[in-house]
Formats: C-alpha cells, structure tokens, sequence
C-alpha cells in the first residue's frame, strides 16, 4: 500500500509523523469552471492536487483537499453574473459573452484573501511550517500578491510553482485549457480528456481556451516533461527551505 499523504486521510498519528518528517503543506487552488469541452470542470484542482502528491512523494508533506472556490473577472449583463472564462478577453480568441456549463466558483477578491489567510493561520496553528499554494491563475495570483506579509505575521515560508519565465510551456498551469494544461491532464488524469469533443475543424478555435491550440499543441509526453522538470525545481526549493527551518532550530 502507498503511503498516505492527503491530509483528510490521515489519522492523528499518521499526521503528527508526517509533520514531523517535513511540515509542509501543499494547498491545490482548484475551480468548477469550463476548461474547454474537452477538459473536466475540476482541472485546475485535478492538475495542482496531482502535482503535489508527486511533490510530496519526493519532498515529504502533506496534501490538503483542493480549494474550489476563488477569485476572478466578474460583471452583470441583463441581471445575470458573468465571471471568468463567461466574459470574453482577446487573448482567448473571439466569441459572445456567456454563462458557459458548469463553472460555479466565484468568490469576491476580497473575500478570498480573508480566506486564504484564515486558512494559512489554521494550517500554522496546526504545527506547519511551510505552505506551497498553486493552482487557477486568479487565486495564485492572490496568494503570490501577499507572500510577503503573510510570511511575516504567520511566521511561515509560503511558496507558489510560478517560474519567472515560463516561455518554454514547462510551467505548471501556464494557459486556459491550452497545450500546457490540457497536457498535465493527459499526464495526470488521462481517463478525464476527451480531445474528441474539440472541433474537428481547425480553423475553428476552442471555445474559450487561451494560448495554444490542445489539437495541434497537447501531449502527454509535454505534460510529464513539465512535471518532472517542476519536480525537480520545487524539491529544491522546499528541501533548502526544511533546511533553514532545522537551522533556525
């Protein structure tokens, strides 16, 4: 049997162990929201919950349940709430505003930030360290905004999976069910794509996806050149980081 590592399914035993071997905790900044019709409604959870368990395999730590709710643009048009991917920006191509299946995520900014940061002072009171967040691009973005302050009034050492340039497509959630995430997925959770639910037609662009084209772009063999590679950078980061925490000790 594999050892356990989400927090929700370990026992007070196995969690104090668990702590002990390294305090990390990996929080997965997920959404319900349309990732194109041919990725689940889960993905941005589905992809940063997967790459953390392979992060806390290699490092230690422990893997929270996937955050669902966050962040992101929002307007009203006729009495009905358009947030996210409903409202249309030019780099995700060209099509009508509208409330798209399943996204049922939104929280006000505001809001989010209280609760991220109730949640990081739960996770330091519970005896962590560390907290690595990452995940839909909007959340991520809070967090990676108040790093610093709340490094300092929580005492922790908070970390994000952003690189500073992310240019060659290995980064960890970089698009909008584009090549890069679509190819997590397959990486991850290849039972859940169905690229075949993309137009056949390749002049006619994914609805609502960013960057560049899954059909032509995605593979699962991009996908685990990004997580192996992110794995790689990230054990280092965090192993640096037990590091300076034994030291301070």
């Amino acid at each position: 049997m594999s050892e356990k590592l989400m927090y929700e399914e370990l026992t007070p035993k196995e969690f104090l162990a668990r702590l002990q071997g390294a305090p990390i905790a990996y929080l997965p900044l997920g959404t319900l929201e349309w990732h194109g019709a041919h990725l689940p409604l889960g993905s941005d959870g589905i992809q940063s919950q997967g790459f953390f368990v392979k992060l806390a395999e290699r490092v230690g730590g422990i893997v929270l349940p996937m955050l669902f709710v966050g962040p992101d643009r929002y307007k009203i048009v006729d009495g009905k709430e358009l947030f996210g991917m409903d409202i249309c920006k030019s780099k995700y191509g060209s099509y009508p505003d509208q409330q798209l299946p399943g996204s049922a995520y939104w929280v006000g900014q505001n809001f989010f930030t209280q609760l991220l940061r109730h949640i990081l002072a739960r996770l330091r009171r519970a005896g962590f360290r560390i907290v690595v967040a990452h995940g839909h691009g909007p959340s991520t973005n809070v967090f990676r905004d108040n790093i610093e302050k709340w490094s300092r009034e929580l005492d922790l050492k908070l970390f994000d999976c952003r690189r500073d340039d992310e240019s060659d497509g290995l980064g960890i959630q970089t698009d909008h069910a584009g090549a890069n995430e679509t190819s997590l997925v397959m990486a991850l959770r290849p039972d859940l794509v169905r690229m075949e639910n993309l137009p056949t037609d390749r002049d006619v662009f994914p609805l609502a996806v960013g960057h560049l084209d899954p059909r032509t772009h995605a593979s699962p063999e991009l996908g685990r050149r990004a997580i192996d590679m992110q794995l790689e950078r990230m054990a280092g980061i965090l192993t640096e980081a037990c590091r300076a925490l034994r030291t301070e000790c």
